[in-house]
Formats: C-alpha cells, structure tokens, sequence
C-alpha cells in the first residue's frame, strides 16, 4: 500500500472556462494555466504519480511542452492512470477537498467523481470530493484562485 498527497492552486481569470474535475461549470472566471488550469485533476494527477513513485505532474507534464498547450486535463489523468497500472498499482480510493469562495460547487461534485472513476475505471464510490471556502480569507477567500488537494491510496 503506498499513499499520494497531490495540491495545486491557480488564478480565477477572465474569459476562460471554469474546468473542475473535469466538467465545465458555469462561472464568470476560469482558472489560468498551460493547460485547461483544472486543479482537481492537477491534484488528482499528482497525488497519483507520487504514491507510485513517479515524481510530479509538472516533471511528467511540464507546462513548457507545447504538447499540454490547453490540453483537457483528463487526457492528462488517463495518461497518469495508465502509467500507475503500467507499474502494477491499483486505486484503492482518493479524497479530493477543493477550495474556493465560489462558485458553490455542491450541484458539480457528483459529477466530477463520476468523470473521474470513468476515466480511472474504478467504482465512482471510491472516489470522493468535498467543497469548502477559506471563509473569506486570502487569496482564495478574495476569489483570486481556486485550490484542490487530493490524497490516493495505492495497493
């Protein structure tokens, strides 16, 4: 058994999509990246690569690739899955918290586990997401950014 901590944050900006465990919510900011800024699955992806011992998603998937240009981060977690059964692991479960002022994400989390453990072909029952605020504090709490953090167990 081997467990993954996975975090990443990004800025809200305008004219962009908000791309959250991989759905699109309609939102007037999107988060700012190389890719399409998703941090449930960024986290996801790195709590992934770290329990199997395969280092980050930015040394797996740099942003300086042009390849991961605007990339839809669930190609980027298909990739990851497929590397972590490659070495033999299999997803035990995984907890995602996602930090944000808003939007209120309650009516999304359903959809995102489900997107998820379609994508990494486990039981959507393994796979968790809870939504909380910074209660107005810091740069999440002014609505900047939006963060994710994930935790994965491997076996």
């Amino acid at each position: 058994m081997r467990v993954g901590l996975g975090y990443d944050v990004h800025k809200l900006v305008e004219n962009r999509n908000l791309v959250l465990g991989g759905i699109t919510i309609p939102y007037e900011k999107g988060l700012l990246g190389h890719s399409d800024a998703d941090v449930v699955l960024h986290s996801v992806c790195d709590a992934l690569l770290g329990a199997a011992g395969i280092g980050d998603i930015g040394m797996v998937f740099p942003d300086s690739d042009p390849e991961y240009k605007d990339i839809y981060s669930l190609i980027l977690l298909e990739k990851t899955f497929f590397m972590i059964e490659k070495k033999g692991f299999s997803i035990v479960n995984m907890d995602v918290t996602v930090f944000a002022q808003a939007p209120k994400l309650f009516d999304y989390k359903k959809r995102m586990c489900e997107k998820i453990a379609e994508v990494i072909k486990i039981d959507k029952s393994l796979v968790n997401i809870k939504a909380t605020t910074t209660e107005k504090l810091g740069t999440i709490g002014k609505g900047e950014a939006i963060a994710a953090m994930c935790i994965v167990l491997l076996d």
